[in-house]
């Protein structure tokens, strides 16, 4: 458990959670390519080739290169879609594909914060058509997500913010400031190490299920290492512990390509030295 309730004349504080691989035991965007394959927004060979990218995802095979060369066919593929039949296919079959992979664990955390008195943020590089509903299916306050731009009712397939690697902690931060989050007391989980800028701005860092490169990481700097391994559906978990549905506030964090052209810079280098002392 997590501690008492908190004392709301101290400041406020939030527990932040990366979502694909630490909340969800999957890919979140790429969960979703056979419900858009029989919606018609791609072809079979598309919906083959997403399947590929969650297997490599899942296996932890995928380096930085892989993840970009990910991004920018997912960014490619979607050009031209139109964003309400997204929010409606993702709607319809939130609850199918994403309920029975939440992991309990997880779950049981975002509860236990609630009750301590602290939001429940979620920040992810997924889009945030899809990260939107699942933020609250999971009872999060807020979410920060990865933007397309829209222009007459389509994806465009450029990205106007990119939630990824320093990003992250930049969001965070100006959360805090319009919040009034004490960061020296917030929570913070990821299973990546792109996430060390998010996982470092706050005062309780935790690795989930933790790549080789963010495991050493834990060790140096004695992070706690949880493992979360019991995906399972909310209606099936403890009555004591169902979550009730909150709204969720979408984060318009004010950072533009620049930001994002940072954090792959930043990411390279980053690579470069961990695996350096490897």
């Amino acid at each position: 458990m997590l501690g008492v309730v908190e004392n709301h004349s101290l400041p406020r504080t939030a527990a932040f959670f990366d979502l694909d691989k630490t909340v969800i035991a999957k890919s979140s965007t790429l969960t979703f390519s056979k419900s858009f394959y029989r919606g018609g927004l791609i072809n079979r060979r598309a919906a083959l080739r997403t399947a590929y990218a969650q297997f490599v995802f899942l296996a932890g095979r995928a380096d930085h290169e892989q993840m970009e060369r990910m991004r920018k066919y997912l960014s490619a593929l979607c050009r031209g879609w139109n964003v309400q039949q997204v929010k409606e296919i993702v709607a319809e079959t939130l609850h199918d594909l994403i309920d029975p992979i939440i992991y309990d664990e997880a779950a049981s955390l975002i509860e236990e914060h609630h009750t301590a008195g602290r939001d429940v943020v979620i920040v992810s590089t997924s889009g945030a058509e899809v990260v939107e509903p699942i933020g609250e299916l999971l009872g999060a306050d807020r979410v920060v997500a990865t933007r397309m731009v829209v222009e007459d009712g389509v994806f465009t397939g450029e990205v106007e913010y990119y939630a990824y690697g320093p990003t992250k902690a930049e969001a965070i931060a100006e959360l805090a400031e319009s919040e009034g989050y004490d960061l020296s007391r917030c929570y913070a989980y990821s299973d990546s190490v792109t996430d060390l800028p998010m996982l470092e701005s706050v005062g309780h860092p935790h690795t989930v299920n933790p790549d080789r490169a963010l495991r050493r990481e834990a060790a140096a700097r004695g992070w706690p290492v949880l493992s979360f391994n019991r995906p399972v559906r909310l209606k099936q978990r403890r009555p004591s512990l169902s979550m009730p549905p909150r709204p969720v506030l979408a984060v318009a964090a004010a950072v533009g390509a620049a930001a994002a052209t940072a954090g792959l810079l930043w990411y390279t280098n980053r690579r470069r030295a961990l695996y350096a002392r490897i």
